[in-house]
């Protein structure tokens, strides 16, 4: 008999009832606003928002307009051309998570790093952590995909286990679980916007994931149910109802 490695996390306080009005908000607004006007140009547009807004968050200064004309600075061009490949990954993610991971450091750095150091981790405790994020991703367990999705990115994030670009790593991994996982399949929410519109609670939340605990993780997961709200609301479908 396998160890649900997320039940502990599952009846906390607040958490089911955040995460089923979340997945509810997002079914909603996919069936409703989405299915019959969805298109691959809103998902292009999806995954240029959730580019943009995961660079800023790396540090990047660049506008979305910039981005939309092809400019911007080296960050945010790592990220878009990360996120043009990202989707091709989901079907790897369910089976091999560890070279997906790899697959996407490798094409959001290559611009920067060497080839030694694409996709590998820097040392042996970040090949340890990489591994316990795969095991999390190939668990069986009771918890709702969008909170699986929120502890992989927490987990990805405080490890820090490459040279390079581990936030944007880590909400792209993030994004990705959604898809594969048949939250959002077309990936039309943008979760990185929602992160970065709640950027100041984003980042004292990833530290209290990493320094504080269980509390620090049941504090990370709540903030993150209602950082999916907001990546719903970020949606290009949002702006196609109005």
């Amino acid at each position: 008999m396998t160890t649900d490695p997320l039940a502990w996390l599952v009846d906390l306080e607040g958490v089911p009832s955040g995460y089923a009005a979340v997945r509810d908000g997002i079914d909603v607004m996919l069936r409703d606003r989405g299915l019959r006007r969805t298109s691959p140009e809103m998902t292009a547009e999806s995954l240029l928002r959730g580019a943009h807004a995961s660079a800023v968050l790396e540090g990047s200064s660049a506008t979305l307009a910039e981005l939309r004309e092809g400019s911007g600075d080296q960050v945010a061009a790592d990220a878009v051309r990360m996120s043009a490949s990202l989707l091709a990954l989901a079907p790897l993610l369910k089976t091999a998570p560890l070279q997906a991971i790899a697959r996407i450091h490798s094409v959001v750095g290559s611009a920067v790093l060497g080839p030694d150091e694409l996709g590998r981790p820097r040392d042996a405790a970040s090949a340890d952590r990489l591994r316990g994020v795969a095991e999390l991703l190939l668990a069986e367990t009771s918890a709702p995909a969008l909170l699986v999705a929120a502890v992989v990115h927490a987990d990805l994030a405080t490890a820090a286990p490459f040279a390079s670009h581990n936030g944007i790593v880590a909400r792209a991994v993030e994004r990705l679980v959604l898809v594969s996982r048949g939250v959002d399949a077309k990936s039309l929410v943008v979760p990185e916007a929602g992160h970065l519109a709640l950027r100041a609670q984003y980042e004292s939340n990833l530290g209290a994931y990493r320094d504080g605990g269980a509390r620090g993780v049941h504090a990370w997961v709540l903030y993150a149910s209602e950082a999916y709200a907001a990546g719903a609301e970020a949606s290009p479908l949002r702006r196609a109802a109005e």
